[in-house]
Order: structure tokens, then sequence, then C-alpha cells
């Protein structure tokens, strides 16, 4: 049943520059609003993407860890009919509280500003914990999963989608990703030393014992869904939040760069 669409920012017509077949519920959503609060990758399509590995139930109280702009969560409210929780460190409660106003979702998401370390829920509160494109910044830590699942319930999910490696590089990193681009960018810069295989997760993962690690693995064409949002982002031109990374990924054509999503259920 959809849910009620109240004065959520849909598209004007379904052929939009967005519109992807796999992705049937984020392509509903106007792509001018996706484009205006972007902060990197299209958030839509990851958090669908995570979803589709998860079960989201209506009434479930949700973690939108690192959710920038707080349309993900917009999106899981509307959606999946969940509650969320819109927990991020750099876009502030207030900005983060008028959008969800805009949207209708005032009686569904609730902005927070908060440190990945410093989270101030309780232990087991929520049903789910979702993160789309933040969790790599900070997750990598070999400490960290233990303290982050203890704010899910002994069975509820933690799922992750972030930017990743379909395999690691055999040597120095691809001069094609370090060079300065014609958009003035240089892709590959120490912050990208977080992107890492499913492999790699997937280790990282399965070592502990209050998670059961469920599904790990690359989106095999990742790298090119990464162009067509480049692409599509380029006449959105000065109002990028970035500058365009198209030529260095479309360089690497889907060899290495891609995305990653990783699903765990709390087992104590």
């Amino acid at each position: 049943m959809m849910p009620d669409l109240g004065r959520l920012p849909l598209a004007p017509r379904p052929d939009h520059t967005l519109a992807v077949p796999r992705f049937p519920r984020s392509s509903r959503y106007d792509p001018e609003w996706v484009f205006e609060n972007q902060m990197g990758p299209n958030v839509l399509w990851l958090t669908e993407w995570l979803a589709e590995a998860m079960t989201l139930e209506p009434g479930m109280r949700v973690l939108d860890m690192g959710a920038g702009r707080a349309i993900s969560s917009i999106f899981l409210a509307a959606e999946y009919g969940v509650e969320v929780w819109a927990n991020d460190l750099w876009i502030s409660a207030t900005d983060n509280w008028a959008r969800i106003k805009a949207a209708g979702m005032e009686g569904k998401v609730r902005p927070i500003h908060a440190e990945a370390h410093s989270l101030p829920y309780a232990e087991g509160f929520f049903d789910a914990i979702l993160s789309t494109d933040s969790y790599q910044y900070y997750g990598t830590d070999d400490l960290y999963l233990r303290r982050f699942s203890a704010f899910v319930r002994p069975g509820g999910r933690i799922g992750i989608a972030v930017p990743g490696l379909h395999r690691d590089f055999d040597g120095p990193v691809p001069e094609y990703l370090t060079r300065k681009q014609r958009s003035g960018n240089v892709f590959w810069d120490a912050d990208c030393w977080c992107f890492h295989t499913a492999a790699w997760w997937r280790a990282l993962w399965s070592r502990y014992p209050f998670v059961e690690l469920e599904t790990c693995q690359a989106m095999p064409d990742g790298g090119t869904l990464w162009q067509q949002w480049e692409r599509a982002l380029l006449p959105w031109g000065g109002k990028k939040v970035f500058p365009s990374d198209l030529e260095s990924i479309e360089a690497d054509a889907n060899r290495h760069l891609t995305f990653v999503r990783a699903v765990a259920r709390r087992t104590v």
C-alpha cells in the first residue's frame, strides 16, 4: 500500500534524469530536490539498495546514521512507514527540521545533531540502524561496531551502504584517480583509504560474536551507476557541493570503484 504522500517532493514526470527501473521507490522523487540536498553519491539509490537486504516494517524505530540533509530519513519514513531518527554531525538539527516539515514528515522523522562516538541513545532502543555513505569514515575502527550495535535491540539489524572497491589495487593507486581533473578536483585523497572491498568488510564484521553477518556484497555495476549520478549532476553546475569526479570515475570504468552493502543481525 502506498504511503500518504502528503507534501513529499515527488517527481514532476516519470522519465526524469534519476529514474532508474531497479530503484522504483527512489525514481518517484523530484531530482531537483535530490540534487539540491546531495552530499555525495545518490543517497536515495543507496538507501533503497540497502533496504532491499533488510526487513523494515511500519512502526519500527530506525536510526539513519550520517543522514546528511535528512532526505534518506524522509525517504525511509515515507516509503517504509518507519519512525526515523536522522542523525548527522555536519548538518544542524534545525536545518534538517525545516526540510522534514516541508516534506510533511514532522510526525515521522526526528533530527538529531550528534557525533558518531557520542550518540545520545539508549542501548537496545532501535529496531534497525541504516547508514549510507557515512559509516566508512568511522566504522573501520576495529572497536566501533561493538558500541554501535548496542543501540539496536537483540535480533535487530544493522546495515551499511558505502563507497568501496571491487578489488584492491595491484600496486599504487591508479594515476587516473590521483591526477587533477578538469573540474580542478582530485578524486583520490587521504579520506579515500576508508574505501574497502566486500571481502574486507566481511572479514571485519565476521570476527565478532555479538552480530551475525547476513549479507556483504559489492554492487556489480556500482562504478557505472556512480558515473550515471555524476553525469546527471553536470547541469546542476555550481550548486553541486563538490567539484565533479566524473572524469576519474569514467576512467575507472567499474574496474575498482563501486558500492558495498553489509547487513548484520545483533545476536546478544
